[in-house]
């Protein structure tokens, strides 16, 4: 009998090979606009007069007693009180819920509260949110009269945040929470996982640009004035960019910070995700009871804790610890599951109303057409692609290849000062960079400035060291081939993002030619009078129908099949049958 060639073992040159191009990018696209920022602030004039330098002038005027950061810093962080609450209570427990409740409901509320992330538009919800303002606008949306006040303005836009939010962060909750769920010790996992939320959210509201600019202005008197307001009016309304730089330093030094600790909470507690085998993906002999792998076998090493390969395919040892992930539920826990999800998706619509309304409602003509849509999901298909094209070739480096071993995911921790910055602070420099190349009012500067995902890098090292820790195949059919579907939801939800951005293309493009439907809506919003804005241009539906299709596709095949685990435990829940 010939025995089977073994795998090779990794290469840890391929992997320092696969890391250099997220290296390269992020120093480029993130590391020098972050200098070039600091070194801005220290300088005054460069927009429509001569720089000349500064020293500690511009922080002494934005940090200083009478300064404005520290309100606009205060009124940052309580816009995301409630949806951090939304996102550490209802999201975990929505996420029990559906996944006891078994697959074919697990499965269907997270499509379902997918939709939300889909949708969402900061402007459209502005938009639709300011009709609010008509006196004859009853119910919800008469909410936004409170915006007129200084007393009341503030606490009337963290309301509407977070109404306009809770599907959004309840979809993105599940989400996250979901996989934790599903491992080998889900208490560790679900802490784990609830760590990283708990300082993403805040590094969310620090950069918090659209809604409360179109909504309020950071008015009146300053009383809404955000972080990413107070930036944009110092660099880009008041020609001051050694202000705005002073003020994105300070804010960047804070989202490092925030990165730096998600990362050390994702390493230090050695995450990982995985893919749980579908019972057709087992080896005939697993379904022989007295067969290795087979039941037996199984409830044998759930004894030991050990951990079972049969071919391709590690089994888990501890099937008593998943909480039933591979039966159905009960028939108490299926209604519990449908009645929590029910709950759910009822609150979403009644907060999400003024948006749904709007729909029906007739707006004035924005002119747009298909240059409109071509400049706004083209380039936020090509800056997707590049992005978490140089993360996934870094994801396998380090996840896949290990180059520095069991202490791989330490490579990590330098591109974890950017893990939460977005176009925001470092637009200043962005800006300046752009200009200095001539490429402002061109088609190409409406691609995202990043050359580099880094959430999508963390995303797929996570799945590829999982994946690499449980197969006996090469690198080719063990690790890339099952997590190319991840890097593909990714490009995916990244897509969406760039898409509805409003400040980078509102920046860098003044010709109207050239304007994305959130910058046409962000205009029609101060030209044609705020209650006629066409709150559907963001979302065509086309491209709803295209991502839905392709959410109900990756929830089936690949979504509802991770799992997450933290610590020694490498193990997976019993592979799932089809119910």
């Amino acid at each position: 009998m010939i025995s089977p060639i073994p795998p090779r073992p990794p290469s840890p040159p391929l992997g320092w090979l696969l890391l250099m191009p997220a290296a390269a990018g992020t120093l480029i696209s993130l590391v020098l606009p972050s200098v070039q920022t600091v070194l801005l602030s220290f300088e005054s004039g460069g927009a429509l007069t001569p720089s000349t330098p500064a020293g500690l002038a511009n922080y002494d005027r934005v940090l200083g007693a009478d300064g404005p950061y520290w309100a606009a810093l205060g009124f940052s962080l309580s816009l995301v009180l409630l949806p951090l609450l939304v996102a550490l209570v209802a999201g975990p427990l929505l996420a029990l819920a559906l996944d006891r409740a078994g697959g074919l409901v697990r499965r269907a509320g997270a499509v379902v509260l997918w939709l939300s992330l889909i949708v969402f538009s900061p402007t459209a919800v502005a938009a639709s949110w300011l009709r609010g303002l008509r006196a004859d606008e009853p119910g919800l949306t008469s909410l936004a009269r409170s915006l007129g006040d200084p007393a009341t303005a503030p606490g009337a836009l963290r309301l509407i945040v977070a109404a306009a939010t809770f599907g959004v962060v309840c979809a993105l909750a599940v989400t996250a929470f979901l996989p934790a769920l599903r491992g080998g010790a889900p208490g560790r996992a679900v802490l784990a996982v609830a760590g990283v939320v708990a300082l993403a959210i805040p590094a969310a509201g620090l950069q918090a640009f659209t809604i409360g600019v179109a909504l309020t202005r950071g008015g009146p008197r300053g009383a809404t004035r955000t972080l990413a307001g107070l930036q944009y009016d110092y660099g880009f309304v008041a020609a001051q960019p050694g202000m705005g730089a002073a003020v994105a330093t300070v804010t960047g030094v804070v989202l490092g910070l925030l990165g730096v600790a998600a990362a050390i909470v994702v390493v230090a507690s050695r995450m990982r995700l995985s893919i749980t085998p579908r019972r057709a993906d087992l080896p005939p002999a697993a379904d022989d009871a007295t067969a290795p792998g087979g039941p037996r076998e199984i409830s044998g090493i759930a004894k030991s804790g050990g951990i079972a390969k049969t071919g391709s395919v590690a089994t888990a040892g501890s099937v008593a610890r998943t909480g039933g992930a591979a039966k159905a539920g009960s028939p108490v826990a299926v209604a519990l599951g449908v009645a929590a999800l029910v709950v759910a998706v009822a609150v979403t619509l009644v907060l999400t109303w003024p948006w749904l309304s709007a729909l029906t409602e007739p707006a004035t003509s924005t002119g747009a057409g298909l240059r409109t849509h071509v400049n706004t999901w083209v380039p936020a298909l090509i800056g997707a692609v590049i992005s978490v094209g140089t993360a996934y070739l870094a994801a396998l480096g380090i996840g896949g290849l290990r180059p520095l071993g069991r202490r791989s995911e330490w490579l990590l921790l330098p591109f974890a000062p950017w893990l939460f910055v977005g176009v925001g602070p470092l637009s200043v420099a962005g800006w300046s960079n752009f200009r200095g190349m001539r490429l402002l009012d061109t088609f190409l500067v409406l691609v995202q400035p990043f050359l580099v995902s880094v959430p999508a890098l963390f995303v797929l090292t996570l799945l590829c060291k999982g994946l690499a820790e449980r197969t006996d195949r090469d690198l080719l059919s063990g690790v890339v081939l099952p997590s190319l579907p991840m890097a593909g939801v990714l490009t995916g939800a990244v897509t969406l993002v760039n898409a509805q951005d409003v400040l980078w293309p509102l920046l860098v493009t003044h010709d109207r030619e050239l304007a994305t439907a959130p910058v046409v809506q962000m205009l029609q919003l101060t030209q044609f009078g705020r209650a006629a804005a066409d709150v559907a241009l963001t979302t065509p539906l086309p491209v709803v129908a295209i991502a839905l299709l392709a959410v109900v596709t990756a929830q089936i095949l690949h979504l509802d099949r991770l799992t997450l685990t933290v610590g020694g435990e490498s193990r997976s829940p019993v592979p799932e049958t089809s119910a």
